[in-house]
């Protein structure tokens, strides 16, 4: 099952870099950040596809989707600036507070 995580964590790395090359694709008219996108995303989901052999996919697609939201926002604050005002980093905080609480309490989640 720690493998499943750790392949879970990059597989959201390669999401977070190939979702925040997507804006500088330019409607894939560039294609440096389109090859950035098409890379990021086949190896998110080559490694998403390893980690459903052991976690159920609620609980990936929740850890997926949930850290990805967060990762993403933070890559948009620092690459193009785009700072989230703060209702939006209180929903954010509630996102990852989620996953905490399914992971540490949750019977579905087996370590």
């Amino acid at each position: 099952m720690q493998i499943a995580y750790l392949y879970l964590a990059i597989a959201i790395v390669a999401e977070v870099v190939a979702t925040t090359a997507l804006k500088a694709t330019e409607q894939f008219t560039k294609p440096i950040p389109t090859l950035i996108v098409a890379v990021g995303y086949g190896i998110a989901f080559y490694l998403l596809t390893l980690v459903l052999r052991t976690i159920p996919v609620g609980v990936t697609y929740a850890i997926w989707s949930g850290m990805g939201i967060v990762l993403v926002a933070i890559a948009g604050a620092m690459v193009y600036r785009q700072i989230p005002d703060l209702p939006a980093v209180i929903g954010m905080g509630l996102i990852v507070l989620g996953v905490i609480v399914m992971n540490v309490f949750s019977g579905t989640v087996k370590h």
